[in-house]
């Protein structure tokens, strides 16, 4: 029959939308779930110096698995050692795993790979072919071509098998070896896996930010409700947590808040000083339902008894709380950081979405830990987009780390906790894995492939996170600036297990601690992760200086097109701002502009500028925030700013579109945006795709 211009726009859009799912989709990860790093020591054996899923000890190892192999035909040689040293492949994880069920050797490039895929180039090589031809009668001894891969049993060890032993054709040996790998079409065609990416090197970097100004309190951290609405929570340093309804961009209007009504109040709780105070908030992902808060703070067992807890300074990292000097006159561990949780009204079974108010009393103490020094303690919590797990970012304990905690595996300073709070942990799991508090470990955390690591470290080698975000787009891409001390603030690209260096390093350079009576750790003892983006204090306003790093998001609202896919991260002092640009996609190769920034003369607030300049007065910026239309906001000491349309300050952005109403896109979803929506949605338009072919083209 024939078919409709109408209904055949219609089929080309949902092909067109099925390809941007499934290049969202293909991320470098390697198969233990880690990121791709470029080797300490380049690798002899495998070609994979760049960006590479091996060390040299791993790349050692498959040398060896490889003269095993005692392969004697040249070509197949050449073959079978690159398909080997794939695993060192930045998408190893993909290449090594097909319907979530890991593989020996990876997918290979055949006929079946989809022309339409994000790597067609490649999938059109019919490497499996290629294999099968070159190898099919060559002895291979501990082939890694194993019956494994159809279920049977293992080949015995040492023996020689040919590809025509265990298959009867070339077209059986490639629908198990070859194929796509998960819903995408990354496979491997005997050469590092390329994708069919467009960059971001030829699009101009934005010629300035534009902020208007919606409040004039001052606040630590800002959370949007969990019901995808335009409210958000934001939480002072004092211990008071109000939930605000947001205006619309273009209205007008400022924050509507009742200072006199929070929604919850944990002043009595908190201890506030500078250095001191409620530190971070997080919605449980399910709050809309069952009400359940978090918040981070520091309390004074001097005053609290309910405070105390376990000083950080222990005999597990050899220290000695007696023999610590005091610190701002107050004694070891005086001040804990706790970790505590709340529900609306008392009872998790309350509507969240519907009754404005929390109880100060704690339904559960997660954490509690006491702080050997009074600075860099972090205490920023998060609950990770695809785990539902929730993190705690802690500091080094401050003083230049004298005792080398943030590379200590037996002290949670200076590392990414990783919590399973859901799940109820029984006194004997408690004990036997001396935990902190009332949670659980998350089975897949690190600590099970290195015994040495306390079990709630997720990441370590941190000097004092201060601020992290995943990307809303691509919630793998987990952020986080790392405050400096001499000479260098860092923001790394966080990952499972990762070392971060510090103190061995200080951002990309070797760092000389001035007193380390808790000894050092060797520079050629770890493989450090280094910072992606950062600055050093010497490059910014050279009277002022840098204070510390406040790391921010990436920019993945509408309402300014030209800072969309940016990551956005400023300095303390808030005269500078930046705006890192991956290039290309999916690298981790970010090229960062400083970005001018001012204020919109329409703002709702009115906003002060420092004298001489354009700049607006922030203060200074404590934190980035997000609400459900990924729109950025700017807390600082002297308001609450939000980015707007640029052209509002007289800045030209060639893909902005002026307009009146509200800013949020109809394509662009305002909660819950994650790979893994784009998972399921990818399965669920495939099926409506299949379903909409049989529609049209079936006869009448």
């Amino acid at each position: 029959m024939a078919v409709h211009h109408t209904t055949m726009n219609i089929f080309i859009f949902f092909i067109s939308v099925t390809l941007l799912i499934t290049h969202a989709l293909s991320l470098p990860l390697c198969t233990d779930s880690s990121a791709p790093l470029k080797p300490k020591t380049p690798l002899v054996f495998c070609n994979y110096n760049g960006s590479s899923c091996c060390d040299s000890v791993q790349d050692k190892n498959i040398q060896k698995q490889f003269e095993s192999m005692n392969v004697s035909q040249p070509a197949c040689a050449s073959l079978l050692k690159s398909i080997l040293c794939s695993r060192c492949d930045p998408f190893s994880a993909e290449l090594f795993t097909i319907k979530t069920v890991p593989r020996q050797v990876p997918v290979l490039c055949n006929s079946t790979v989809s022309s339409n895929s994000s790597q067609t180039n490649q999938a059109n090589n019919n490497f499996c072919e290629k294999v099968w031809d070159t190898c099919q009668n060559v002895s291979v001894r501990n082939s890694p071509f194993s019956p494994l891969l159809q279920g049977q049993a293992p080949t015995p060890a040492n023996s020689s098998n040919k590809l025509t032993d265990i298959w009867q054709s070339r077209s059986d040996f490639c629908n198990v070896v070859g194929g796509p790998s998960l819903e995408d079409s990354v496979c491997f065609n005997g050469e590092k896996v390329q994708l069919n990416i467009t960059t971001n090197s030829t699009k101009a970097p934005p010629t300035g930010m534009c902020l208007e100004k919606i409040g004039n309190g001052s606040y630590l951290d800002m959370a949007g409700h969990t019901d995808g609405s335009n409210r958000a929570f934001f939480s002072n340093q004092k211990g008071q947590i109000w939930l605000v309804t947001v205006p619309e961009i273009g209205s007008g209007r400022g924050l509507d808040l009742d200072e006199s009504n929070p929604f919850l109040d944990l002043t009595d709780e908190v201890y506030f000083d500078t250095q001191f105070g409620l530190m971070s908030i997080a919605l449980h992902p399910n709050f809309a339902q069952n009400g359940r808060f978090f918040a981070s703070f520091n309390c004074d067992k001097s005053e609290n008894p309910r405070c105390s807890g376990r000083c950080a300074c222990n005999s597990d990292v050899e220290c000695d709380p007696s023999k610590l000097p005091p610190d701002d006159a107050a004694e070891p561990c005086r001040y804990q950081t706790v970790v505590a949780e709340y529900t609306v009204n008392g009872t998790s079974s309350s509507r969240a979405s519907v009754i404005p108010v929390a109880s100060p009393v704690e339904t559960r103490r997660i954490f509690t830990m006491g702080l050997p020094f009074t600075s860099h303690h972090g205490g920023q919590i998060l609950f990770g987009p695809d785990d539902g797990y929730l993190y705690f970012m802690m500091g080094d304990g401050g003083g230049g780390d004298p005792y080398n905690f943030a590379q200590s595996k037996k002290s949670l300073l200076g590392k990414i906790m990783r919590f399973d709070v859901d799940k109820i942990p029984s006194e004997s799991e408690i004990t036997s894995l001396g935990l902190w508090g009332n949670y659980s470990i998350p089975r897949d955390n690190p600590y099970l492939e290195d015994e040495d690591l306390l079990p709630e470290i997720w990441a370590l080698g941190f000097s004092n996170p201060w601020r992290c975000s995943f990307d809303a787009e691509r919630p793998s891409y987990f952020m986080c600036g790392d405050v400096g001390l001499n000479e260098y603030e860092e923001v790394d690209m966080i990952t499972r297990n990762g070392n971060y260096g510090w103190r061995v390093y200080e951002g990309p350079t070797i760092y000389t601690p001035e007193k380390s009576p808790g000894g050092n750790t060797s520079v050629t003892s770890i493989n450090p992760v280094f910072p992606v983006m950062g600055y050093k204090h010497s490059d910014i306003n050279k009277n002022e200086g840098s204070a510390s790093i406040t790391g921010g998001f990436f920019y993945r609202s509408t309402t300014d097109p030209c800072l969309h896919g940016s990551y956005l991260y400023g300095d303390l002092y808030a005269h500078e701002m930046w705006a890192g640009v991956e290039t290309p996609e999916n690298s981790g190769i970010f090229t960062v502009n400083n970005i001018s920034f001012t204020c919109a003369k329409d703002s709702p607030e009115p906003c002060s500028l420092v004298p001489g300049s354009s700049l607006p007065a922030l203060g200074y910026l404590f934190s980035f925030g997000q609400d459900n239309n990924k729109d950025i906001y700017l807390l600082s000491s002297s308001g609450v700013y939000r980015i707007v349309p640029p052209s509002r300050c007289g800045y030209t952005c060639e893909y902005e579109t002026p307009t009146t109403g509200p800013t949020t896109s109809p394509l662009t979803p305002t909660r819950n945006s994650s790979a893994n929506i784009l998972k399921s949605s990818f399965k669920s338009l495939f099926l409506l795709l299949l379903f909409f072919l049989v529609l049209v083209f079936s006869p009448p």
